[in-house]
Formats: structure tokens, sequence, C-alpha cells
């Protein structure tokens, strides 16, 4: 512990842990802690069963009907994505056009505009032009371009173009889903950062607890764990573990659902998303359902998980999320937690504290990957070059990295 590091980061989410494994992979002396015993703090796989329980607080013991312990792993904060649109014989029409205009525009090629100027049009003025009606509008900019509200349509094309290119080039790739998910839970992402980290030299320990983080004139300098300290020249850490530099901005409600049956209406598929578009339901925000199965190695056989998720908006958030419970009925068990979002204060300018977001409520990763690039530019000045990491990714696991 008596040692001086580059970085100390402190929390095992799955945001410390991908900045704690590109700090290695850049050749930064890294020490990593965690309070808890496993990885993944909030972004954690809860096994075995009972243990979902007791986080609960639920009474007992899962029944019998739920098969064994061991064959569940939970997702606290489930980050997936896959989505069915429903149209029109016309429409799908329209909306072909539609995709064939995204698959060949490129914004270097006037040839490729059909008449549109990419330059003053805004989205809405597209789906316009190809006489998309309010449903597909919904379906293609919350669950292809991942936009979470209505701002992007009064915005500039340009954006939400590249964004569902993006979704294209994934799903042509991977054939049913543009969408990857973790066998044993989303858990296992942590975990394999902190592997990449450690191949790079990292230090890990888990079950340490920190006593203070230590700041002399404004700058951070190191963490005193059980009588020790630990000197860094910066730190990552998620808001629990320095409150004072953090503000509450709002609060996520999130339903675990255990299911003995798929989720209607989606040809008993083991996995899929559901996105309910705030404008349909008189929201804010759009509600989030996300479906796993024993298919992931999160479940017993025959068992579902359905992890239902929104920004709350009342002092009733589980009316505000009913529409979604509706469509899973009947529900075998259901875990509900109410969690408070921070975000940071202090930016780290002078104190070299970096503090990552609480989790939102959206089940894709695009909001992480939006806090790690923004702490990753506050701490060394410069964007984060995917290019070099894909490169150091491929010469540790070859193929096996995909």
């Amino acid at each position: 512990m008596n040692e001086e590091y580059d970085v100390i980061v402190l929390g095992t989410g799955l945001t410390e842990c991908i900045l704690s494994g590109i700090m290695s992979v850049k050749g930064k002396k890294v020490l990593h802690m965690d309070r808890n015993s496993y990885y993944g703090a909030e972004s954690a796989s809860i096994t075995p069963l009972e243990d979902l329980y007791k986080r609960f607080n639920l009474p007992g013991k899962p029944p019998e009907s739920m098969g064994k312990g061991r064959d569940w792993n939970v997702d606290l904060i489930p980050k997936f994505l896959m989505a069915n649109g429903l149209m029109g014989l016309f429409e799908k029409r329209r909306f072909k056009n539609f995709l064939s205009f995204i698959a060949n525009f490129d914004e270097n090629d006037p040839k490729t505009f059909q008449g549109i100027d990419p330059k003053t049009a805004t989205m809405k003025t597209i789906f316009d032009h190809y006489k998309l009606g309010r449903d597909v509008m919904d379906f293609t900019g919350h669950s292809l371009a991942l936009y979470r509200t209505d701002d992007y349509l009064d915005q500039s094309c340009i954006e939400t173009i590249n964004r569902i290119k993006l979704y294209s080039e994934s799903l042509a790739r991977y054939g049913k889903s543009p969408y990857l998910y973790p066998l044993y839970g989303l858990g296992e992402l942590p975990q394999g950062f902190a592997r990449l980290s450690a191949i790079y030299g990292g230090t890990y320990m888990l079950n340490k607890p920190i006593d203070e983080i230590v700041v002399e004139n404004g700058k951070v300098v190191g963490v005193k764990s059980e009588g020790e300290i630990a000197r860094c020249k910066q730190l990552i850490c998620d808001p629990s573990y320095i409150m004072d530099r953090a503000s509450k901005v709002g609060q996520v409600i999130r339903v675990i659902c255990v299911l003995s049956h798929p989720v209607g209406n989606t040809n008993n598929i083991n996995s899929c998303q559901i996105i309910i578009p705030q404008n349909q339901v008189n929201r804010k925000h759009d509600i989030y359902v996300c479906m796993i199965s024993s298919a992931h190695n999160v479940a017993a056989q025959g068992k579902y998980i359905a992890i239902v998720s929104t920004t709350v908006e009342t002092n009733d958030p589980e009316k505000e999320i009913k529409p979604a419970l509706d469509l899973l009925e009947p529900i075998e068990q259901k875990f509900v937690s109410i969690s408070d979002q921070y975000a940071p204060t202090d930016m780290g300018t002078e104190s070299q504290i970096f503090i990552s977001r609480t989790y939102d409520a959206t089940t894709h990763f695009e909001t992480t990957c939006d806090d790690i690039k923004d702490i990753y530019r506050r701490m060394t000045g410069s964007d984060f070059d995917f290019a070099e990491m894909e490169r150091k990714k491929q010469d540790i696991f070859g193929d096996a990295a995909e």
C-alpha cells in the first residue's frame, strides 16, 4: 500500500474498470481498490439467487420452483438492447427507402444527398421527406439512434444519420441483433477490463475499506486504507466514495422481474427489449424493458429475467412503470429499487479527482461511454484513441477479443 501510483481507482463499476484498463494500457501505474468483496459495484451481477433476496430484504428463501440458486446471475443495472418495430406495408416501403438513403449517405459526396442539404436539414425534415409516421419516428430515434428525448428532431440530421449507420453496420456484422450481451451477466464486463489492467501491471484489491481520500493544497495526493496511505497523482472514483464533491441530479426506478414465460408477442424469443417512447405515455423519459433468460446463463432453465427502468418523475415511481409491468404479467417475483443519481460537482481540473456519473435508466451503453470519454478527456487533455485500444486488445486476446 505504501507506494506511489500514477492513478488510484476506487470502485469496480464498469466505468471505473474500463478507465483502469485504459490507464494501464497507456503505461500508467494503477492501483484499483473496492470496499466490496466482488467486482461490479452497482453494475454487479448477483449470484446465487439467495443473495438477491437478501439484498432486497425479502423474507424467506426463493421457492423451489426457481431452481438452483447458483443458476442465477442477476444484473442490478441492465445494459442491453434489442428492439422490434411495427409498421404497415406501405410504411415499410417508405422506411426501406429511408434506410437505403441512410446506408448510401456520404457527407463528402453530394450525389448521395437525394436533394437534402445535410447542413441545414433537421431530422424532422428527413422523416417528413420520407412520410414516416410518429411510431416509426419513435422507433428510429429511440431504438436505433438511442436518443432519450425528441430534442434530436430539431437538430442537424448528421449525428442521427451516423448513429443509424452504426446500428445498421453492427447488425450486418452480428446477424440477428446489433447488440452483444455476455454470458453469466454484465458483471463479467468489469472483470474483463480488470484482467486487462492486471495484464498491464495494474494492482487490484477487493474488500478494502477506504478511510480517507487525502487532499493537500486542494489536490489529491493519496488514499488512506487501514492505516496505510497509497500516494497518487490522479484519482478516479464513483460518487459514493466522495459525496461532498457530487450532487443529486435525479432518481431511477428499476424493477427486476422473474418470469416463467417470455414477454408476450415477441415470438417466444430468449431475449428482447421494449422501449416505450416518452411521448406515447405522456412522460419526459422513455421506459425500458430488458428481457434475458437461461440462454444467457443468468437464470434457471425455463425462467426469464425482465428488468424495467425509467427516470423518476413523480412521487409514485411504481405507477410510472405500470405500462411496462403490464406487458410482463404474470410476474413470479419482483425486486424494486429506487436509486439516487449523482453527477460530479468537481470536474477535477485542480483536485485531479475524477468522479463518474451514476448509471442512468437506459439499457444501452451510450451514456456510460460518453462518461468514460469525458473523464478520459479531462484526465489527459486529449480524446481517447479507440483504434489504439483495439490494437492492444487484439495483441493480447487475438480473434477471441470479439
